[in-house]
């Protein structure tokens, strides 16, 4: 079965790991971006050996984001950035095939431990299945 699997963030996560600390998370240092991009690289690189890996991307920053919804006339809103209230946004993604939901289930505790600065925030990884050609939910 195909996962997809989801890592979140938030606008302050992506400015700490430019350096720039907020009261809710701290600077991240080129040694912590570091160990964070070489433990994610080991995890696809691993998936990718196993077979398991269909695709893994990062996405930029919710500042980036471009919304686009219909008005009341039919035609496109667009609003870019992301929305005050918003708190997390998916940060990156593998889409895995995987032989089990236990197996994607270790996958993403394995991608949870990624190192990170102490007290950056903590967010879980979620797994979505990927509903197949019938359309089965």
């Amino acid at each position: 079965m195909k996962y997809l699997v989801m890592v979140l963030g938030a606008q302050i996560d992506y400015e700490a790991m430019e350096g720039k600390a907020s009261e809710f998370s701290p600077a991240w240092g080129e040694q912590d971006l570091q160990a964070m991009w070489a433990y994610m690289g080991a995890v696809s690189d691993d998936l990718s050996e196993s077979g398991e890996l269909i695709d893994a991307q990062g996405l930029s920053a919710p500042a980036r984001v471009r919304h686009v919804s219909l008005g009341e006339d039919g035609k496109p809103v667009v609003t870019d950035g992301p929305y005050g209230e918003t708190k997390e946004m998916l940060a990156g993604y593998w889409v895995l095939e995987c032989a089990s939901l236990e197996r994607v289930t270790e996958i993403a505790a394995r991608i949870a431990a990624c190192p990170q600065p102490a007290d950056a925030p903590v967010y879980p990884v979620e797994i979505r299945p990927i509903l197949d050609g019938a359309g089965e939910v």
